[in-house]
């Protein structure tokens, strides 16, 4: 197990500096939080004709609790409030919608559908008011729905999955049980998938949505093209057949919707799956991460931004050549993540505490926040036209203002991505702008409990911080699964 300091135990901005010298990490901090206008995070963007009115941008994030049918459910419009209220000016994509029932991720997932197309615009209306209502002026702010087909982690009637995959993966079909061909999507049904992108970006450019997501990241089907090395036939294999799903959709939306803006949240690399240490795990507390053994899979065909003969360590060759098409496609909306919440969550999103299907860290967590933060400013410096958002800013707390203003005003980043972060702490760009403080009682500790709550069957939410969660019947049995689990029971 590491020896992991938590943040919330550094008294200062030199405290902080110094831990991070100590993890031999190149992660930089402003001494002090600027207000707007002086802070570099207040400081415009121009995209196309538009402005972008800072850089604060709030990250997709599924609240599993949206009604059967596809359509938001209260809970769902209270946690785009919240967004619109937050006073960040890029809301990307606000909520995975699948395209299609069979792709939900969850039984509640939102879906693209005529019988959700005015719920999914309340959505948008909701946004928009609160927005006006607590920061003003919307004209700056820009605002996307994000479009997703779930694949290998479909489970659109349960909490069973009913995968629908690219091609066969020895590591996680063992991981989830995946023993045939099955779940395979023929090339008709892939185009079938592709058809239902343009229809769901038609509607949300007939709602005013300003652009679409074509959501490319952790581990859903998007993501999983670009690692189908092994499929034959056009959507496999080579680099412009493993892209060829995205420059399909692209050109239907283009076709379907010419006014309306695409961009892209893409993992930008990957390592192999990882599981709990069983030498250091006991009953139900979990040891820390460890990679899936992989010696006879190598070379490594299964991943995307991943060295084939070092599996176990990144390689961003072909993420820097997606970029360039992404480019090349005219997109310049992009959201840079990493890794997936099902296999590998140390390198997605970086947390002391793990969620409940995962494992203790294996690292210290600033080592994944500082891994994401470097693959993002590589991807900035080469490519200086898109637009980039970066990601795994929550972990940071209390010095989250403190790294982002450096790595806004060093030009590593456009945009500063915020997550989880948002759930338990709504104003916290506005607090930053504004007052250049933050309310320490309302900053997440990356409890985890808004991942463990949806594993478990259970609507997500900040149950620790948000009295809103805390006192449903949800945060009631999350305490008690909790408990257990601590206990080892």
């Amino acid at each position: 197990m590491p020896d992991i300091k938590p943040l919330g135990r550094l008294k200062t901005v030199s405290d902080f500096r110094a831990y991070v010298t100590q993890l031999g990490l190149d992660l930089q901090a402003d001494d002090t939080i600027l207000k707007a206008p002086e802070s570099p995070l207040a400081d415009p963007v121009s995209y196309g004709d538009r402005t972008i009115g800072n850089r604060f941008a709030i990250h997709p994030m599924e609240g599993w609790d949206g009604e059967a049918d596809g359509n938001p459910s209260e809970n769902t419009i209270r946690r785009w409030q919240n967004f619109g209220r937050s006073g960040a000016k890029f809301i990307w994509g606000g909520e995975a919608v699948a395209v299609r029932a069979e792709g939900r991720a969850n039984p509640n997932q939102l879906i693209a559908s005529e019988n959700t197309k005015s719920g999914l615009g309340s959505l948008r209306d909701a946004l928009l008011s609160a927005h006006q209502e607590h920061v003003g002026d919307p004209s700056d702010l820009l605002l996307g729905l994000q479009l997703t087909h779930s694949g290998r982690f479909c489970r659109p009637n349960s909490k069973a999955l009913e995968p629908r995959i690219v091609y066969r993966h020895p590591l996680l079909d063992a991981k989830f049980g995946i023993t045939d061909n099955s779940p395979v999507l023929s090339d008709d049904e892939i185009r079938g998938i592709v058809r239902d992108y343009h229809s769901a970006a038609k509607m949300a450019a007939d709602l005013g949505y300003d652009f679409v997501d074509v959501k490319h990241c952790h581990g859903y089907l998007g993501h999983e093209f670009l690692s189908a090395f092994t499929r034959p036939g056009p959507y496999g294999g080579s680099f412009e057949n493993r892209t060829r799903f995205l420059r399909e959709i692209v050109d239907g939306i283009r076709s379907e919707a010419p006014g309306l803006d695409i961009g892209v949240r893409l993992s930008f690399f990957d390592v192999v799956p990882y599981r709990p240490n069983p030498n250091l795990t006991v009953g139900r507390k979990l040891g820390p991460g460890i990679p899936e053994p992989f010696d006879e899979h190598v070379p490594y065909r299964y991943a995307f931004g991943v060295d084939p003969d070092a599996p176990a360590s990144s390689d961003l060759d072909e993420p820097f050549r997606f970029l360039q098409l992404l480019q090349d496609l005219g997109i310049r909306l992009v959201n840079l993540s990493a890794g997936s919440p099902y296999y590998n969550p140390h390198i997605q999103r970086p947390a002391f505490y793990p969620p409940s299907d995962g494992y203790q860290p294996p690292e210290d967590p600033l080592v994944g926040v500082a891994r994401q933060l470097d693959a993002v400013s590589k991807a900035k410096k080469r490519f200086p036209d898109l637009l980039i958002v970066g990601t795994a800013y929550s972990y940071l707390q209390e010095y989250l203002p403190h790294v982002a203003q450096h790595e806004a005003r060093s030009g590593r980043v456009d945009f500063v991505g915020l997550g989880r972060m948002v759930l338990s702490y709504p104003e916290l760009p506005l607090d930053v702008l504004q007052k250049g403080t933050m309310a320490k009682r309302l900053i997440c500790r990356t409890f985890s409990d808004c991942t463990t709550a949806p594993r478990n069957g259970m609507i997500s939410g900040c149950f620790p911080l948000d009295p809103y969660y805390k006192k449903t019947p949800e945060g009631a049995r999350l305490r008690e699964i909790k408990k257990s689990a601590a206990a080892g029971t």
